[in-house]
């Protein structure tokens, strides 16, 4: 198995390639990623970390032009903030795995892609809503989710109580189709072990699949996304809810109401879970 340290090396590696410069931290502190990638002989509470000299050590930057900046982040920080705590596991694996999907080569979308959309939010969520592909803003933003059909669903998520932050969000496929088109079968089978892995690591309570892809490949089954939803499915022990794809209700608002009715009703079946109880419809 590739050590963590290597496969963040390899990601910052492809980034400074694509030409990008500047790295963005989420839910990582600019110590829990230097941290990662600095050399695995020096030990862990060996002083204050310069950026410079671990990135350097690590092959990553360097005084190489357009080499690898610090985040905005460390930079307002200084340089000797406190040892940061050690992240849980689930964040841990997350970071792994979303560097193994930024180098996919596994099926063609790679070879047009401009980002791969790993997903985003609270990596102990209870809650994960699972959509189908990447749209164009999504492949040029690299999350998932942030155009008009990604405000839609934040309004579905605040309506059952769950604010964006709280939730974890992604999609089926990694990589935008081409003129966003459906997925394709083959497409499906190869990237899903990204998001089979993905799932494990977050470990939610409940499920929420957008749209009739995600709900097909969590339900294991080929019915309509009508037959799917309005009751509870199972995806290896944990319950799913099906709706509507938030940008099919853009197109067709007559299915608002349902899809509002199918975010209260994931409410419901979580609420069950936190008691030990089950919701049945």
């Amino acid at each position: 198995m590739i050590p963590d340290r290597e496969l963040l090396r390899r990601f910052l590696r492809q980034r400074l390639d694509l030409g990008e410069t500047e790295l963005f931290l989420e839910s990582l502190t600019p110590e829990e990623a230097l941290a990662l990638v600095r050399p695995a002989s020096e030990p862990r509470g060996a002083g204050a970390l310069d950026w410079r000299a671990v990135l350097s050590d690590a092959g990553i930057g360097g005084d190489r032009p357009g080499g690898a900046s610090p985040s905005r982040a460390a930079a307002r920080q200084g340089s000797a903030p406190p040892a940061p705590a050690e992240p849980s596991g689930a964040r841990i694996d997350l970071r792994v795995l979303a560097a193994e999907a930024a180098g996919c080569t596994r099926c063609r979308l790679h070879e047009g892609r401009r980002n791969v959309v790993f997903g985003e939010g609270n990596p102990e969520a209870e809650l994960v809503v699972v959509g189908e592909a990447p749209g164009g803003e999504e492949d040029r933003t690299g999350r998932p989710f942030v155009g008009p059909a990604g405000k839609l669903l934040d309004l579905l998520l605040l309506s059952a109580g769950f604010p964006r932050d709280r939730v974890y969000i992604c999609n089926v496929l990694k990589c935008r189709p081409p003129n966003n088109r459906d997925p394709q079968r083959d497409e499906v089978e190869r990237c899903s072990e990204h998001l089979h892995r993905q799932l494990e690591a977050i470990a939610p309570r409940v499920l929420v699949a957008v749209g009739k892809f995600a709900a097909q490949t969590l339900a294991g089954s080929e019915e309509s996304i009508g037959k799917l939803r309005g009751r509870v499915h199972t995806y290896r022990g944990t319950p799913m809810i099906a709706t509507y794809h938030p940008a099919f209700l853009l197109r067709s608002p007559q299915w608002m109401r349902a899809a509002w009715k199918d975010f209260q009703f994931a409410r419901e079946v979580l609420e069950a879970q936190r008691s030990g109880g089950s919701v049945a419809r």
